[in-house]
């Protein structure tokens, strides 16, 4: 088994799929490591650091797309990389792919298995290597919110949090009343939650400085909840943080952005629709290979095994076999066919 760790092409992405604990990791049960020179410095891992690891570094991302059995990413490939796709290739990566119909295509008709990590479950119904990437960009969505507030004028669980620390009068809307119960005990009192309804989000909308969108439907678009007609309501300069951007964002008004141009304005309402947000920072490349490292050493034990052992592992698998076989997805681009 060859797996191979390329460095990530996506504007201001500093992570890496794998730290060198992971490396060792892996090469301590046999598995031949192929790294990228430096793909992990944006992390604060040296090429150095991999090496004593167990792992190779190779120069050129080419000859590792074509050597790997299973190849990690952070982020999605972009167009460029699109022609590394090939039967045979295991991809395990965050793709996105409801809000994504180019890579879908070119995913269909590599013959590659896509996994994606934000889809891969657990028997308590969780979703754990999405979980602390959620919880970063929760925390940060709500810094990046007041900053823009400023300077201009699971994530919603995290943003909710660090609010109230800043000593921000909070509403929390959820559709689960299990979970209400459980954000009102996390809370403490410190933030009012209440059942989401589209009467109560309209209500609340006009008396908003910062709306935080942290929707997430495992493998499905986002449900679209704010409206152009619906922005009508809120105040010039509210700021809006879509943190569901990666799966089409919340709003109608949403597109994607990047933290080298994270702001952009429309119908008054400041919008900060970064993809990427916890793209940076030994931190979080450690909490991501801590995430996604139990579904890694499966993989690498035999992919075809570890699918077939494992429900919660194949329940991420997204495409493979030159289909689309994740419902929401298909269900996603069954209705953008149907839209065109």
């Amino acid at each position: 088994m060859v797996v191979g760790v390329v460095k990530e092409i996506k504007p201001a992405e500093q992570r890496v799929a794998l730290t060198p604990a992971g490396a060792h990791e892996l090469s301590e049960r046999g598995v031949r490591v192929l790294v990228e020179h430096e793909a992990g410095a944006g992390s604060g891992h040296r090429d150095l650091d991999y090496r004593p690891a167990g792992a190779t570094v190779v120069r050129g991302a080419a000859r590792i797309w074509a050597q790997s059995d299973l190849l990690l990413k952070v982020k999605e490939p972009l167009p460029g990389e699109y022609g590394h796709l090939r039967p045979g290739l295991t991809l395990f990566t965050y793709l996105h792919l409801a809000a994504n119909p180019a890579l879908t295509g070119a995913l269909v008709r590599s013959g590659t298995t896509a996994i994606a990590c934000e889809t891969v479950t657990d028997a308590h119904g969780g979703l754990p290597p999405l979980a602390p990437m959620s919880e970063i960009a929760g925390r940060l969505a709500t810094h990046a919110g007041a900053y823009v507030l400023q300077s201009g004028a699971r994530s919603g669980t995290q943003a909710a949090g660090v609010a109230c620390g800043m000593g921000a009068r909070v509403t929390v809307l959820e559709r689960s009343v299990a979970r209400i119960r459980e954000l009102e005990r996390q809370s403490d009192g410190r933030a009012t939650v209440l059942m989401s309804d589209p009467l109560m989000l309209a209500s609340l909308l006009p008396s908003a400085d910062l709306i935080i969108g942290a929707v997430l439907i495992p493998g499905a678009a986002a449900p679209e909840l704010l409206t152009r007609e619906a922005l009508h309501a809120v105040r010039p300069d509210t700021v809006f943080v879509d943190v569901a951007v990666d799966q089409g964002g919340v709003a109608e008004t949403s597109r994607p952005t990047t933290h080298e141009d994270p702001v952009y304005r429309e119908q008054g309402v400041l919008h900060y629709c970064v993809a990427n947000v916890p793209r940076r920072g030994p931190a979080s490349a450690r909490a991501l290979t801590n995430a996604t490292l139990p579904s890694v050493l499966a993989l690498a034990g035999g992919i075809d095994g570890a699918l077939a052992d494992d429900p919660w592992l194949a329940a991420g698998v997204n495409v493979c076999g030159g289909r689309i076989v994740k419902d929401a997805v298909a269900l996603a681009h069954q209705r953008e066919l149907a839209a065109a």
